[in-house]
């Protein structure tokens, strides 16, 4: 598919909430997407949600033996997939079609670029089954919003309507429900045909920056533009800029 790939979840019946099955079968679509060299990736959701998080029926106590452990569920599920998304070294676009909630709200913000239909919604739902914010998150709604924000969300489980969440800079645009998926293969595809290394170190110094000084961020800057202006990448971008052309980026590092 021209350099990039779709992924979709895919239990509508279940608005797409995870199982086992489909943690296992996900982290092997983007894992497939990596070793295959793909220079970027579309994660949406099948009919009319994105996620529902946890199917709550997979992890109800009491069709289970002695208390669950949601700790080893995070360990073994939810925490190396988050982890997964953010190492990839390609731009990963989120097209948010629908609700999402609790635990899928964290997956789509693990993503690089997100972008919601107008009919979606974001919630923290967490608060209603007495859990609290996990697989990232806590840990992305208080750098995205700022701790209030953060807090009223999680405690509330109030739905943030997409309008507002790219208003607050939850996530980077809102478009039109029947434009979404145009739009988003648009961008996914004009991404793999970038200067993939340049994007994937990007990617990898903006989220070094919430905990590099400064003076740690300016030597990861000049190492990787050093790595970046090896590439031919560069050199191409350099002689389609002098030539008035448009640049024929390959994402390849040497």
């Amino acid at each position: 598919m021209g350099g990039w790939v779709e992924i979709t979840l895919n239990r509508p019946e279940r608005l797409n909430s995870f199982n086992d099955e489909m943690h296992l079968a996900l982290r092997a679509a983007l894992q497939g997407a990596r070793d295959s060299g793909v220079r970027a990736a579309l994660l949406t959701g099948a009919g009319r949600g994105f996620c529902a998080g946890q199917d709550l029926e997979e992890r109800d106590p009491e069709k289970m033996q002695g208390r669950p452990d949601l700790g080893r569920t995070l360990a073994e599920f939810y925490n190396p997939l988050i982890r997964l998304i953010r190492a990839l070294e390609f731009p990963v676009v989120c097209a948010v079609n629908g609700v999402a909630a609790g635990a899928g709200v964290s997956i789509a913000l693990a993503c690089d670029i997100v972008l919601a239909a107008e009919s979606a919604k974001f919630v923290q739902s967490f608060a209603r089954v007495g859990l609290v914010p996990d697989a990232g998150g806590s840990w992305a709604l208080a750098r995205l919003l700022g701790e209030a924000r953060a807090k009223a969300l999680a405690l509330t489980a109030e739905p943030l309507p997409a309008a507002t969440a790219a208003q607050w800079g939850l996530i980077w645009k809102v478009l039109p429900d029947d434009a979404l998926m145009e739009q988003a293969r648009g961008l996914t595809a004009r991404l793999a045909e970038g200067p993939t290394l340049g994007l994937a170190l990007t990617k990898k110094a903006i989220q070094a920056a919430g905990t590099n000084t400064l003076e740690e961020h300016l030597d990861l800057e000049a190492e990787y533009q050093r790595i970046c202006g090896e590439s031919p990448d560069y050199a191409e971008g350099v002689s389609a800029f002098l030539e008035k052309r448009a640049p024929n980026f390959t994402g390849r590092k040497e």
